[in-house]
């Protein structure tokens, strides 16, 4: 009896342990399981952009299916979860490349995502490290197939930055301005530019606020405002919830053969306390302090956040330093205090002078350019401020009438190759 009782238990015992390690072999095997935490679909008219984050490094394959035209990714070492199967209901109606997508476990270690497309497209797939508060991304670019086809600059710039051939569309600075009177001769013609966009939100006010929709909108009530004046004309280097890298913003600028470029932002600090409106212009011997290099280095961190398939970009790392002529500077520092000087009548100034710093963004070098902090988002009372339509219209029309008056007070127009 005590023989048989003592084989039992010891029947029980191996089966608990057997049970047990069975059980830490599978936890084993799901924590080494990409976990998928978000999925984010920005559709755009030059390009859609999907973003797949997860907590830990995917490996994907991709390929293409016709009749109808398909996109799949297989996501390997993923679960489908609740994030991925909501996928579908974030494609929305007006993407000009997606038609509707669909998720499903292809294999034990295997999510299959299926696209199915509008048209043709060229999609590009990379990787992105953790950053500014991202986990591991997977980003899935499509662009039209016959971009050529496409009359859209912006697609143009894409597609030339994505081949690595926009360093040899940048023109070399120019000796001089041209003679002529602005405005009389032709038109002249600024470059707005909203900072951030789709995936980089910019900063994020207490209550939610983002700069990438602030400064679009402050940027649309410019453009309206520049184009009832005659002698003027204006575009935008993003008119959408779109992700635009800065070199290709600042092609854009050279493609329209800009006199000016205003790079519209709202700033943000790890305190509250802060406010006000600033301007800044590019420096290429350092900050002139310590606040302005902060910024500096924030904002050039937009490609970073934003997401570009290559690093050890020329343009942004020293190419431009070398060939920005200091009159370029010069006449971006004028510009830059007379925009500060009409910002000054519509909201307290955070400085009373144009600081410097190495902007990538203001690295035209025969375009004066500035950055203009309208306001401190991170500051309540400014973020309140910057979502309403009186505060926007404000800072709208001072960035105008600083235009003017640059213009007024004997400025050429921007130098053309």
């Amino acid at each position: 009896m005590s023989g048989s009782h003592s084989a039992l238990s010891r029947r029980k015992l191996l089966q608990g342990a057997g049970a047990m390690w069975l059980l830490s072999v599978s936890q084993v095997g799901l924590a080494a399981v990409s976990q998928v935490v978000a999925v984010r679909v920005w559709p755009a008219s030059s390009y859609t952009r999907v973003t797949v984050e997860s907590n830990r490094v995917v490996k994907y394959k991709q390929f293409a299916l016709s009749n109808p035209d398909r996109l799949v990714v297989d996501l390997q070492g993923v679960h489908l979860n609740s994030v991925l199967k909501g996928m579908g209901t974030q494609i929305r109606s007006d993407d000009p490349f997606i038609k509707s997508a669909r998720v499903g476990q292809f294999d034990p270690q295997t999510v299959r995502m299926v696209f199915e497309l509008k048209q043709n497209v060229k999609p590009q797939l990379f990787a992105l490290a953790p950053v500014a508060g991202f986990k591991e991304r997977l980003v899935m670019d499509l662009y039209p197939a016959n971009a050529q086809d496409v009359q859209d600059p912006l697609l143009a710039l894409l597609e030339e930055y994505n081949q690595g051939d926009l360093d040899k569309q940048v023109p070399p600075a120019q000796s001089g301005p041209q003679p002529g009177k602005a405005g009389r001769d032709r038109p002249i013609v600024i470059m707005l530019d909203p900072g951030h966009g789709g995936e980089d939100p910019g900063a994020t006010g207490k209550y939610k606020t983002r700069e990438k929709d602030v400064v679009l909108q402050i940027a649309r009530r410019l453009h309206a405002l520049i184009e009832k004046e005659g002698n003027m004309k204006s575009f935008m280097t993003r008119n959408e919830d779109v992700f635009i890298p800065l070199k290709v913003r600042v092609a854009k600028a050279q493609k329209q053969r800009a006199d000016l470029f205003v790079s519209i932002h709202a700033d943000a600090f790890s305190s509250r306390q802060p406010h006000g409106s600033s301007v800044f212009a590019l420096s290429t011997k350092g900050a002139t302090s310590t606040a302005a290099k902060y910024l500096a280095d924030t904002q050039n961190a937009a490609d970073l956040i934003g997401g570009v398939s290559k690093s050890g970009d020329r343009y942004l790392d020293h190419t431009m330093f070398d060939m920005v002529q200091s009159l370029t500077i010069n006449d971006s520092l004028k510009f830059g205090k007379a925009v500060l000087n009409k910002l000054g009548r519509v909201n307290n100034l955070h400085k009373n002078s144009v600081e410097q710093a190495g902007f990538a963004v203001l690295k035209a070098p025969d375009i004066p350019s500035i950055l203009v902090e309208t306001a401190f988002i991170s500051n309540v009372e400014e973020e309140r401020k910057l979502k309403t339509a009186k505060f926007q219209q404000e800072v709208a029309e001072s960035i105008l009438a600083g235009i003017k008056a640059y213009f007024a007070d004997g400025a050429t127009l921007a130098r053309r190759g």
